[in-house]
């Protein structure tokens, strides 16, 4: 029997992007019914006993409701014993509705700040940005200038298997109205210092429903919430929180490009289930082999041919 090789080889690296999970101290619900913890226990319920092992959790902000300490340690209890069982790194990014000072005391064991809060991470080859778009008391979006210099200087250099960059604030448009009022602001400054450098995604939250577009010509993936999430098919012009449709995203990163996937967070009934040890009998009946991680080339950085920024 001839084999064929599938398409695509196992991918390089595998990311979790969960977003908005806005957690309450003191066992406080959002709303006086939503409970914020317990579905996020019930997201890492599920991911762990799907057998998966992502390389590193990356939580795009409005990780405390009201910025509370408890709160951060609350997330933190949860979030970092799945982490150390899945063998994960945890990054942490600030939302609107996060504190600074606590987020800093709490999540990462610093002094507190009200500093914007950039970090550089690397998994394997792969560089993670995780970058604070927060104005403090605001729920807007906004990028300082010299946070946009120490991003430049970040991406002067390609990292050997490109860059993710991880914000609360997506820059791309919304359908809702009333998220105008707290999108990202001067979204071209930041897209003149993007462009044309080796970040291959970005991943967002803050809209509370998934959404997908390209924002200097780089794909932007936007996870929903954990807690509530918009309803979309709200009368045109209106907004309409709802308790359900949550989800979280699974983010593989192959050598030429990076998968975003949607995951509805709940029980559905199942209509048919292959286990894996069917499904690997089967393709090898088929005559299907899928190579294993590393089978392609190594990603090459595009040309750095973007201009110098001219920053306001």
């Amino acid at each position: 029997m001839s084999i064929r090789t599938a398409e695509y080889p196992r991918p390089d690296y595998f990311l979790l992007h969960l977003s908005d999970t806005h957690l309450l101290a003191d066992g406080n619900r959002l709303y006086g019914s939503v409970d914020s913890a317990a579905h996020v226990q019930r997201l890492f319920a599920d991911v762990e006993a799907s057998g998966s092992k992502p390389d590193a959790i990356i939580i795009t902000g409005d990780l405390a409701d009201k910025g509370e300490p408890h709160a951060y340690a609350q997330l933190r209890g949860i979030v970092e014993p799945a982490a150390a069982r899945l063998g994960a790194k945890v990054l942490w990014v600030m939302g609107n509705h996060d504190n600074r000072a606590n987020f800093r005391t709490e999540l990462l064991g610093q002094e507190p700040s009200l500093a914007p809060i950039d970090h550089v991470d690397y998994v394997g080859g792969l560089r993670i940005i995780t970058f604070d778009t927060t104005v403090p008391g605001s729920h807007y979006g906004e990028i300082s200038e010299r946070q946009l210099e120490w991003l430049s200087e970040q991406l002067s250099f390609p990292a050997p298997d490109g860059t993710i960059l991880a914000m609360h604030h997506p820059p791309v448009p919304s359908m809702l109205d009333l998220s105008v009022s707290v999108e990202l602001r001067d979204q071209a400054s930041l897209a003149q210092v993007l462009r044309g450098t080796d970040v291959r995604s970005i991943l967002a939250g803050h809209l509370h429903y998934s959404s997908t577009a390209t924002f200097a010509g780089i794909p932007v993936s936007v996870a929903s919430a954990t807690c509530y999430t918009q309803d979309l098919n709200v009368p045109v012009g209106g907004t309409r929180g709802r308790d359900g449709a949550r989800a979280f995203n699974l983010v593989h990163v192959y050598a030429d490009t990076v998968l975003h996937s949607v995951v509805p967070l709940g029980d559905f009934e199942a209509l048919d289930y292959i286990d894996p040890a069917e499904s690997a009998r089967r393709l090898a009946a088929s005559g299907i082999e899928i190579m294993p991680a590393g089978s392609l080339p190594a990603y090459r950085e595009p040309p750095m041919t973007r201009p110098i920024p001219v920053l306001r």
